[in-house]
């Protein structure tokens, strides 16, 4: 069964750091583009990070760019995505989902979620003083 479990949401104060985890089942994260998306109550759902499985390219959405960083464990099937100085528009469901058709190939697209066709149930982080 393919299967991608989001952990490590939560709630934190403004200017703080969060890690999130995304463990892969069923098949092998690092042969497939897979990103992070988020999605805020009453907004439209946003590409925050991918990571190329050719050559492990990352590309970030402009709002987290400097300040999120992308990465996988390939011993432990697992995406990670590191937020640091967080925001409270940073406040939303996170997902992270995997090409596993091969739609986006060879460079994932952070802006496209339609190019991801398997999703975990998402992780909620919220920024709040």
């Amino acid at each position: 069964q393919l299967q991608l479990v989001e952990s490590g949401g939560g709630l934190v104060q403004p200017g703080a750091s969060l890690r999130l985890s995304c463990a892969a089942s069923g098949f092998t994260l690092h042969n497939w583009n897979i990103g992070w998306f988020r999605q805020a109550p009453g907004k439209a759902r946003e590409g925050v990070s991918c990571i190329s499985s050719r050559d492990g390219s990352t590309y970030y959405g402009g709002s987290v760019k400097g300040r999120f960083t992308i990465s996988r464990d390939n011993a432990k099937n697992t995406l990670y995505l590191q937020m640091n100085s967080l925001k409270p528009e940073d406040t939303a469901i996170y997902y992270c989902a995997a090409d596993l058709y091969g739609s986006s190939w060879p460079s994932c697209r952070v802006a496209f979620s339609s190019d991801y066709d398997t999703w975990g149930q998402g992780t909620q982080v919220t920024v709040s003083s």
